[in-house]
């Protein structure tokens, strides 16, 4: 009946909530496309939870920027992103994550992604470093990383930064409702490609939000118009691994967390929560 609620849990009559947005992901399945599953798309309450948590996720990133320093060890950082998390009633999503020992991943020059932490981890003028927070807060889950530029950096390592950070926006420019997931690899690849960088494909970005890690994978390398549909109510990161270098990685067989890349180049890494609207899309952790 018309006079039926919405599943979204919006208290309005089914008819005008999401009752078009639900007949347009059937033309879209029926026209043989991905389309996402209604888990996928968040209801106003699990939206307003989610932007709470990427608030405080985004003040922990701020505090990290104004306190990192040439000298500072990762272990500092990881004290300085547990103790403001903690004191704003939030939870570190990475510690004790799958066995994840440490609060925040901090990847330094050719680490692509997962750097653990460490005391013996000091950052040294020219270093670069990728400062990844995961946030829960009242059970609901953000996502972003930075990159910071330690003392002086050569101008190769600041070029991969800026580019990086580019392909993030480009990303974030595709990331369009009734678009596809493929759009946004293909803007950050071919972004990347035109500059000389490689883009990791083994990780990437993903839904977030009710849980740490959701549907859909976001690769960073795609076709426009392939891929799953993007709907409003999608939240998800994107999150370019770019390297100086090939694109291939390996995991350190000693930690089994860190990630490397395999010849050696340089890799960087920026990171944005972003919900899918009517009209375009909202970026959660500015």
């Amino acid at each position: 009946m018309t006079t039926d609620l919405c599943w979204c849990g919006s208290g309005k009559a089914y008819a005008d909530c999401h009752s078009e947005i639900d007949a347009k992901i059937e033309l879209y399945r029926k026209a043989g496309h991905e389309v996402p599953d209604r888990e996928m798309i968040k209801t106003p309450e699990q939206i307003a939870g989610i932007r709470e948590a990427c608030k405080i996720n985004t003040a922990v990133l701020d505090e990290v920027e104004k306190n990192i320093k040439t000298g500072m060890t990762t272990e500092e950082i990881n004290t300085i992103v547990h103790e403001y998390t903690v004191s704003h009633g939030a939870i570190p999503a990475p510690l004790n994550f799958c066995g994840y020992p440490k609060s925040v991943c901090t990847s330094i020059n050719d680490q692509v992604c997962h750097g653990i932490p460490s005391a013996q981890d000091v950052l040294k003028s020219g270093d670069i470093v990728n400062v990844d927070v995961s946030t829960i807060y009242n059970g609901y889950y953000a996502d972003a990383s930075r990159m910071f530029m330690i003392g002086k950096v050569d101008k190769k390592k600041q070029d991969l930064v800026a580019i990086t950070k580019e392909c993030l926006r480009r990303g974030l420019e595709a990331a369009q409702p009734w678009g596809f997931v493929g759009d946004i690899g293909a803007a950050v690849a071919s972004f990347a490609h035109k500059h000389g960088y490689s883009v990791v494909t083994e990780f990437g970005g993903h839904g977030v939000g009710v849980d740490f890690h959701e549907e859909p994978f976001i690769c960073h390398v795609g076709k426009r118009k392939t891929g799953m549909l993007l709907v409003p109510g999608m939240i998800f990161t994107i999150e370019p691994m770019i390297n100086t270098g090939k694109r291939e990685v390996y995991v350190d067989a000693g930690n089994d967390w860190t990630v490397y890349t395999q010849d050696g180049g340089m890799s960087a890494q920026w990171e944005h929560t972003v919900l899918i609207t009517e009209t375009g899309n909202e970026v959660l952790t500015y």
